[in-house]
C-alpha cells in the first residue's frame, strides 16, 4: 500500500497551495493545487520556483 505525501513548506498564492513533499525515492518535489471549487488544476514539478509561477500565472476556468 502507497504511503501517503506529507507536505511541508505550504504556502498560498491567491486560490493556489504550492507545498513540497518527498516521493518515494527520497527525492524533492513541489506540488500547485488549485482549491476553488470545481477548477480541478494541479501540477507537479521538480523546482520550487516552477511551481511558484504555475501558482501565479494560473488562471481559473469558471
Amino acid at each position: 500500500m502507497a504511503r501517503p505525501n506529507r507536505f511541508y513548506d505550504v504556502r498560498r498564492l491567491g486560490p493556489v497551495q504550492v507545498g513540497s513533499y518527498y516521493d518515494g525515492r527520497g527525492r524533492t518535489k513541489h506540488t500547485a493545487a488549485c482549491t476553488s471549487p470545481g477548477c480541478g488544476f494541479s501540477a507537479d514539478y521538480n523546482d520550487r520556483s516552477a511551481a511558484e509561477l504555475a501558482a501565479r500565472t494560473h488562471r481559473c476556468n469558471p
